[in-house]
């Protein structure tokens, strides 16, 4: 009998064995959930608190989990003209963006939701255009407001949100996220009195007054030494954390040229090559060309960084032959499992127009890089095209919308708002290899 039992589990075993070394394809389904303009960002949470994730894009949110039901939290009433060919006239819904001919921005630059006031659902907070408020829009927990409308009762918390990439995410080390950016020519952080989190919020400098304006490129956080808090990322270096603060004390400046031409995007810290010293990962230039990791060295125990380049101004410069313009907006996120971080990125579709960028009427591609490590502490980041009709706006956002533990996305831009679900399929090796991006052929 236990000889039976025994070899019961080895062939259970041995069946998971070959069912594990089975490869993975990864693709998304895409849903489009509007082709109206509303915001360069989008976001996620559970806004009718049913446990399941909802979106949130402009002024509305859909219901998850098939994101057809539309509600809108905020007024909804810009509009824009459109002139047909015929000399016609139509008024088109939304700011004027890929359903017009020119330029117009949102008022909705980043969009996060957070439960802020601790009352299990969660609310939304909106940055406008940089240089101007955040607000945030109290749930009012599925209670109509006056005269019916479903319009949350919105709070103004802070009145300058300068920097093109300001983050969301705990800088302090208390558990509760910040806003990191720039403001009145410094860089710091934002945070609430979290017990009265929707009276105005302070913000802490940490950098002297510098030429930090509201278009400034490049942002993010992340322990760049390794003493177990984090610091501030900016384009042309980082600011060290003390291990002691009252909230208002200058950082140590470390200055690197990250991107110190054109700006960057959000920047994140993190081990690429699992050296156990973090790197940078950002965007030379959000409008123009490259997507680079900087890998941290030590000289002499000061820290310093070698750029490795991802995705140039040129395909040779991709073994892939991959390159886009305007890496506006970039996230790192687990995609296929590995326990490694990837990048998630693309094209923000005009950013100043049809003719206002580099490139700006190529394709609008959305692209995860899928972090690969080799011997010897070598790194390649695998391109693999999610989609080539959408792109990023300021702001891209992986979540699992759908609970079966893998990263979806949510985006919206001047094209619109779209979610993509993540899907996976167990294949032979012929087909996954098939299916993988080929090296472009050398020139």
């Amino acid at each position: 009998m236990k000889k039976s039992i025994v070899a019961v589990v080895v062939c259970l075993g041995a069946g998971l064995l070959v069912q594990a070394a089975q490869p993975t394809l990864h693709t998304f389904r895409k849903i489009q959930l509007t082709d109206e303009f509303w915001g360069e960002g989008a976001y996620y949470g559970d806004f009718n608190k049913d446990g399941k994730q909802d979106v949130v894009y402009g002024p509305c949110w859909w219901e998850g989990p098939d994101f057809k039901a539309r509600h809108e939290f905020r007024p909804a009433t810009q509009t824009f003209k459109l002139k047909k060919a015929d000399g016609t006239e139509a008024t088109v819904a939304g700011y004027e963006g890929g359903l017009g001919k020119n330029n117009a921005y949102s008022d909705a630059f980043f969009t996060f939701a957070h439960d802020f006031n601790k009352d299990g659902w969660d609310d939304i907070m909106v940055f406008g255009l940089p240089g101007t408020e955040a607000w945030i829009y109290q749930n009012p927990k599925g209670k109509s407001g006056e005269g019916g409308s479903e319009h949350w009762k919105k709070h103004k918390v802070f009145n300058v949100v300068d920097n093109e990439s300001p983050m969301w995410g705990d800088i302090t080390g208390d558990g509760k996220p910040e806003i990191i950016c720039n403001s009145g020519g410094f860089m710091g952080y934002i945070e609430p009195d979290w017990n009265a989190p929707f009276q105005p919020w302070q913000f802490h400098p940490v950098s002297p007054k510098g030429k930090y304006h509201k278009y400034t490129h490049g942002v993010g956080f992340g322990d760049v030494n390794g003493d177990g808090r984090s610091d501030l990322l900016e384009a042309e270096g980082w600011w060290e954390q003390p291990a002691t603060q009252a909230g208002s004390t200058e950082w140590k400046f470390h200055k690197f040229p990250f991107a110190p031409d054109s700006g960057a995007a959000q920047m994140h810290a993190y081990d690429v090559n699992g050296d156990g010293l973090n790197d940078i990962i950002t965007t030379l230039n959000p409008h123009g060309y490259g997507l680079v990791w900087w890998e941290q060295q030590k000289e002499g125990g000061a820290v310093t960084f070698k750029q490795h380049l991802i995705m140039g101004k040129e395909p040779k410069e991709n073994k892939y032959g991959v390159k886009f313009t305007q890496p506006h907006a970039i996230e790192l996120v687990d995609m296929d499992g590995d326990g490694a971080l990837d990048i998630l990125t693309g094209k923000r579709f005009w950013a100043h127009g049809p003719a206002g960028d580099p490139e700006s009427n190529a394709a609008a591609v959305l692209y995860w890089f899928r972090l690969v490590r080799g011997a010897g502490g070598s790194v390649e980041y695998v391109p693999h095209l999610i989609d080539d009709n959408s792109g990023v706006g300021t702001q891209v956002a992986p979540t699992d919308l759908n609970g079966d533990s893998r990263p979806d996305v949510v985006m919206g831009n001047k094209k619109g708002m779209f979610v993509f679900l993540h899907q996976v399929k167990q294949v032979s090796q012929a087909e996954w290899d098939k299916a993988q991006p080929k090296p472009a052929p050398a020139e």
